[in-house]
């Protein structure tokens, strides 16, 4: 289970080694994704508060993510913060997630990226629910829901 000071230890020092590595070229990630999924993973944008595929959503599943596929979050871990965005306790698991510091805005921030392909997610902050008190914000655009396994 991660805590926050993990986050901060991953984020200063050193990221968990990813179990692969997908790389691509700008081209073909924009032959790949749809306009939205290209701003959000590839050129670190923020979709619009309340207004993505996920945020209501509470079915049960895996999400992955929109670029790779790599499983990022499974649905049990999803909660309802009021943040206008999905969000998650925790990752499946240390190796999923990338974290580096983001100062953009004017703010202290952990941005969130995927391990496998460094696409943008989202951020993670220290104010969610116990045990881990961590609150993974994450674009909608960023993910892909698959149904659980039968």
């Amino acid at each position: 289970m991660l805590r926050w000071i993990d986050v901060l230890k991953y984020a200063k020092y050193s990221n968990p080694e990813p179990p692969q590595r997908v790389e691509k070229t700008e081209d073909a990630w924009r032959q790949q994704l749809t306009p939205a999924q290209f701003q959000v993973l590839r050129q670190h944008a923020t979709e619009p508060p309340y207004r993505n595929a996920y945020c209501r959503s509470y079915e049960p599943g895996a999400y992955v993510c929109a670029g790779c596929r790599s499983r990022l979050f499974d649905s049990g871990e999803k909660y309802h913060a009021i943040s206008g965005w999905p969000s998650f306790k925790q990752p499946v698991s240390k190796s999923a997630l990338r974290y580096l510091f983001d100062d953009s805005y004017h703010l202290q921030r952990i941005e969130v990226r995927c391990n496998v392909c460094d696409g943008h997610l989202g951020h993670v902050f220290p104010d969610g629910p116990e045990p881990t008190g961590l609150r993974y914000c994450i674009n909608s655009a960023s993910l892909v829901r698959k149904d659980p396994e039968k």
